[in-house]
């Protein structure tokens, strides 16, 4: 991954830092798994269980992919919850066994989601508290990080690049209790909270606070660029704004990266304060940050100009950026 490598500069020492998530796993398993949650979530979720399907947005086929980005929308086309797909069975073969990694504080909800749609399918779902998740990042020149995996089985269920892009590293899944440094030698523990700058400086969102629930766009949070929807497959809740906005090809505003001129104080700013342009039109909305960092849903032809926004009175500037990760010929 040297594109990752190049992108990361983080602190601290050793071959990658190894961040704890405020995330939750629920394990979905049974013999229709994959077409139970095809039919809820935005990206091909019959991928995990079926060799040399397409990947997201068609092209050529592949082999069983590890994990997969998707939304679960409402009816009306709008986000209700993000979420990261791990594939545990083997082979296409074996019936189909996938956890699914939420926001903390959707568990309960997203639990009775999938419940209410399950009516007499063959799917148990269970929520994994033995687990515990982690973001890897590695340094530059770190090597091949997977190589370690096959000496620590029992402790590591899960290894596999991050599907949403290459510059958020890897995903993790212990037991509770396992031991970072013997799955990851020369790995060692950061602070969550340098995962949560090194998002916001990429822009990616993740969780509730930055793609609230009925509010956030699937298309405008950058769910094709981040791999997360296919426009191939067949129906799913939520489907036709979402199906509609790709083929008219016109996406005005977007979640871009923003850094302010100085650090903010700790939830500051409220979610929706909306973001100026130096004439005193709207250019956006402000969702949700760290320090100096944070993201915010922008009209791109804005996305070049001197912004603001007022915090208590004060107009604090901010800037906006496109993502290097973001394909090139974007932020049109």
């Amino acid at each position: 991954l040297p594109g990752l490598r190049r992108l990361w500069r983080g602190g601290g020492s050793g071959t990658a830092a190894c961040f704890p998530l405020s995330r939750a796993l629920l394990d979905v398993q049974g013999a229709e798994a994959a077409v139970f949650l095809q039919g809820l979530l935005t990206n091909d979720v019959t991928r995990l269980v079926a060799e040399g399907a397409p990947p997201a947005g068609g092209g050529t086929t592949a082999a069983l992919p590890r994990a997969l980005y998707a939304h679960a929308l409402n009816v009306q086309g709008r986000c209700l919850y993000d979420v990261i797909l791990y594939r545990l069975h083997e082979r296409p073969e074996e019936e189909p066994h996938i956890l699914l990694e939420c926001d903390n504080s959707v568990l309960d909800a997203l639990q009775k989601h999938l419940k209410l749609y399950k009516i007499r399918r063959k799917v148990n779902i269970t929520p994994c508290l033995d687990l515990s998740l982690w973001a890897i990042v590695p340094r530059e020149g770190a090597g091949d990080i997977a190589s370690s995996l096959t000496q620590c089985a029992d402790q590591a269920l899960i290894l596999t690049p991050d599907p949403r892009t290459e510059v958020m590293g890897w995903r993790l899944i212990t037991k509770k209790g396992a031991n970072l440094s013997e799955i990851i030698p020369g790995s060692h523990i950061g602070d969550v909270e340098d995962y949560h700058r090194h998002r916001y400086k990429q822009g990616i969102p993740e969780g509730v606070k930055d793609l609230p629930p009925g509010v956030a766009l699937p298309l405008e949070s950058n769910l094709a660029y981040m791999n997360g929807v296919s426009f191939t497959k067949g129906c799913y809740i939520g489907q036709e704004l979402t199906a509609r906005t790709h083929h008219v090809g016109v996406i005005r505003k977007r979640l871009l990266p923003v850094k302010f001129s100085a650090p903010l104080p700790k939830d500051s700013i409220p979610e929706g304060t909306e973001i100026l342009t130096h004439s005193g039109k709207s250019a956006g909305k402000f969702r949700a940050g760290r320090g100096e960092l944070g993201i915010a849903l922008l009209r791109l032809a804005n996305a070049n100009e001197s912004l603001s926004l007022n915090l208590a009175g004060d107009k604090v500037k901010l800037t906006a950026s496109i993502p290097e990760w973001w394909p090139k010929n974007s932020g049109k």
